[in-house]
């Protein structure tokens, strides 16, 4: 498999080499609207709002650039470059037995990926979004949601990799097929406590206080015959000025969530649209169809990640001297993103689609001028660009463009 290296070699360039295209594109779209609010949003968005939005959308842009060239020197290096293979030596001395010594490996890599990646972190936190004035984050709590990410890494990481290379090394040729039903099992009973154990280590969630805005909220629930275990208000004005909403949670444990910095924003109504839109995806089934679809994708990659694991040329073609179940992992996880970034644009049209469903859902069941009032408040509020590239837009958005989406809810609102 020597053929390998070359189409390795040529994939990653040629994801890096087209997401700095469309990074080219998208800054030179969002300066040459500097200057102009556009038509549709004139009398709700001020110059100094949209020229806000441009700086800071192109600031984060030429910040990723920076990113994308880093990302491709580390997987060269960790691969090509004989980066596992060093790692992977080092902790052979200590002569342990597999699983632990493949799990160090898988979990020594990880972090040193993770330290690379610091300073883009730090960076994007304590300089970019401070410079436009989002971050509320300080030093401290920065500290302690590394050090807490950290501890679930090894306590929710640890014995998924234990589990992954026992099964690789002794569970027979239906290896795989026994793993991702672990690993569906996992990603149901994570899905099932992040609202209840995992969110509430980072942030406060409490229960929403208004009564008139209870009230609305509650009516709007029952219109729509949805049963969760109540509706949250969280605490992200303690990390940033960024206001959103989601809706988390499966069976007992769903959960709807209002940012405290999205509710000081919006109206009663405009809180009734944007439930309701998040209303949308749960009764039209987006959520329960994302989940079939990467629970499918995820078994696509175990039988794939077996059939590789059993070629000695896969691991001599990406810089690695012998067949071990960790290394197989660990390279399937840095070499298979340069060949499904180009599928990237179907994901996005997918959640494109799902977003007007769930806004024509909204319209319903409350009121489509609200739900586009909220959104421009949302738009204003978090600086986002209300003109981006139509080819990058089209690559990366999960949510429609701002003139298209802002002009079809007030279409409904007319009908």
């Amino acid at each position: 498999m020597q053929w390998l290296t070359p189409v390795f070699v040529v994939a990653l360039v040629a994801e890096a080499l087209t997401r700095l295209w469309l990074s080219t594109r998208q800054i030179a779209a969002v300066r040459a609207h500097r200057d102009r609010v556009p038509d549709q949003f004139a009398a709700q968005v001020e110059l100094a709002e949209q020229q806000k939005a441009a700086d800071y959308t192109v600031a984060k842009a030429q910040l990723g650039r920076l990113d994308t060239v880093a990302d491709v020197v580390v997987r060269l290096a960790f691969t090509l470059g004989g980066g596992i293979a060093l790692i992977d030596s080092l902790w052979s001395r200590a002569q342990l037995s597999q699983p632990w010594h493949g799990t160090l490996v898988i979990g020594t890599t990880l972090l040193v990926m993770m330290m690379i990646n610091l300073p883009f972190s730090l960076w994007s936190t304590f300089r970019l979004e401070a410079r436009f004035g989002f971050n509320r984050m300080t030093p401290a709590l920065y500290v302690a949601d590394v050090a807490k990410s950290l501890v679930l890494g090894v306590l929710l990481g640890g014995p998924l990799a234990i589990g992954a290379i026992l099964l690789m090394d002794r569970g027979g040729k239906w290896w795989w097929l026994y793993a991702w039903v672990g690993w569906t099992a996992f990603s149901l009973l994570i899905t099932w406590a992040f609202p209840r154990f995992i969110a509430p280590l980072f942030n406060k969630f409490s229960p929403l206080s208004d009564d008139a805005l209870r009230v609305r909220v509650e009516g709007l629930l029952e219109r729509c015959g949805f049963a969760s275990k109540g509706v949250f208000v969280m605490d992200g004005s303690r990390r940033s000025a960024h206001g959103n909403a989601y809706f988390t949670g499966v069976g007992r444990n769903k959960r709807i969530v209002f940012f405290d910095t999205l509710l000081e924003r919006l109206g009663g109504v405009e809180v009734e649209a944007v439930l309701a839109h998040e209303l949308g995806h749960f009764r039209l089934q987006h959520v329960n169809q994302r989940l079939v679809l990467s629970l499918f994708v995820s078994l696509l990659a175990f039988a794939l990640i077996a059939w590789l694991a059993a070629q000695p040329g896969f691991y001599t073609a990406l810089g690695l001297p012998g067949v071990s179940a960790h290394g197989a992992l660990l390279l399937f996880m840095l070499v298979a993103p340069a060949f499904t970034y180009f599928i990237t644009p179907l994901g996005a049209w997918w959640s494109r689609r799902h977003e007007f469903q769930a806004d024509d859902f909204a319209a319903t069941h409350s009121d489509a001028r609200a739900l586009a009032d909220a959104l421009v408040k949302l738009y204003r509020s978090n600086a986002s660009t209300l003109t981006p590239d139509h080819i990058h837009s089209a690559f990366y958005d999960s949510h429609p463009p701002a003139l298209v989406r802002i002009a079809r809810l007030n279409e409904l609102a007319k009908a």
